[in-house]
């Protein structure tokens, strides 16, 4: 089956860390395109966090760079965010994306998959 699975939101006191997982199941790869972390805020349009190349090379939105780390494991097909000084208005259901390799199809087909999202809440 095609799916990211995500794990690791929760309630966080302001200041405070969280490292968000997302895992290809089994059955899929990551492929060699960027895989990349979206949010969406109550009342507010899902944005991209940060994206991670196949290389590792990463990029961030401004609001939260030196503060979050994204990275991945190709060798374990997952995906991490490593979330550090939180903030108030980090609360959000964050969101993976990737596009995964389909290893038991005939052809060989690659899907865009999205995460079940997971609840980021920053608050005292």
């Amino acid at each position: 089956q095609v799916q990211l699975v995500e794990s690791g939101g929760g309630l966080v006191q302001p200041g405070g860390s969280l490292k968000l997982s997302c895992a290809a199941a089994s059955g899929s790869t990551f492929s060699k395109h960027d895989v990349a972390w979206y949010r969406q805020a109550p009342g507010k349009q899902r944005e991209m966090v940060a994206s991670v190349s196949n290389s590792g090379r990463t990029d961030y939105i401004d609001s939260v760079k030196g503060r979050f780390t994204a990275s991945r494991d190709n060798a374990k097909n997952t995906m991490y965010l490593q979330m550090m000084s939180l903030k108030p208005e980090d609360t959000a259901v964050y969101y993976c994306k990737a596009v995964l390799v389909e290893l038991y199809s005939d052809p060989v087909r690659s899907l865009e998959v999205w995460g079940q999202g997971t609840l980021v809440t920053v608050s005292s």
